[in-house]
């Protein structure tokens, strides 16, 4: 992932400048001094600067009690700029761990284990979702999409993970989550992230047709959007998708829901996004030593 190419650097939003007065405030300046006239514009400036700086000090105090202390809002801060380059540094076996074992994380609570399968070269999002999940997420913009594949211990399910690396500044994101929470967007059948099949793996056959759950998280913390989409190995087609958050549900007995298919999409979506947000702020910390 650290070879890929830089990343684009985002464009500052502009910065509202209020207009100037015509004219400063009368003020008056302090009496003469041993019988030498002040200098009425010296006193002016001084007094201005004075009224300035306790308004500055006064808001810079307000700014402070409102976002929990200059030291948060920074380490929140650069926790979410650092999320947005360090997909090309961070190892690829840390995003996407060459063996998961996911305790409790099946159906009634039994153990999961996935094994990776092929790792796709860091690229663009053209392609990667279905058209109207593209158009979704274009708001935020597509940095870069990294993404791996992973198999069931019985090679029975096969699991698309990715992380969408976005353009978007805290606010953008925020908005995205919103619209998504909003409009139920992760639960739409048409619009449901795609699958990566490495050729030669038991994940070779999983294609669009193969989709049988699938879990869309935005997340504010980090400019990122982590998915999963899961299927059958066997390439078997037209087992009607569920979302994950349904097919987990309890008392789900949908075709995906009884294989377990939601819980893999759940899981290793949770499993990146949770790898994702402490690697940002693990090494925000480091970069303020």
């Amino acid at each position: 992932m650290s070879t890929e190419a830089d990343a684009v650097p985002r464009r500052p939003a502009p910065v509202h400048v209020p207009p100037m007065p015509s004219s400063p405030p009368a003020v008056s300046g302090p009496p003469a001094v041993s019988g030498v006239p002040a200098a009425p514009g010296r006193n002016v400036a001084a007094a201005v600067c004075t009224i300035l700086g306790v308004g500055l000090i006064a808001g810079a105090a307000a700014g402070s009690w409102v976002t929990g202390g200059p030291h948060d809002r920074t380490t929140a801060q650069a926790a979410y700029e650092r999320g947005a380059t360090l997909w090309q540094t961070l190892p690829v076996d840390e995003l996407f761990p060459v063996a998961v074992h996911g305790g409790a994380a099946g159906p009634g609570g039994a153990d999961r284990d996935w094994t990776r399968t092929g790792v796709a070269p860091a690229e663009g999002c053209t392609g990667a979702f279905d058209p109207l999940l593209a158009k979704a997420l274009a708001p935020v913009g597509c940095k870069r999409l990294l993404r791996a594949t992973y198999t069931d211990a019985t090679s029975t399910s096969v699991t698309t993970v990715g992380l969408l690396v976005t353009d978007a500044d805290p606010s953008g994101m925020r908005a995205l989550r919103k619209r998504f929470a909003d409009e139920n967007l992760d639960e739409r059948t048409d619009l449901m992230p795609r699958p990566y099949a490495p050729r030669g793996t038991a994940a070779a056959r999983f294609g669009d047709a193969q989709r049988a759950s699938w879990r869309i998280d935005v997340l504010t913390d980090t400019p990122a959007v982590v998915y999963s989409v899961t299927g059958f190995a066997d390439g078997r087609a037209g087992v009607p998708p569920q979302p994950a958050v349904r097919a987990t549900a309890p008392g789900a007995a949908t075709t995906a829901a009884q294989a377990g298919l939601g819980h893999d999409a759940t899981a290793l979506a949770e499993r990146v996004a949770r790898g994702y947000r402490d690697a940002t702020h693990r090494t925000a910390r480091e970069d303020e030593g």
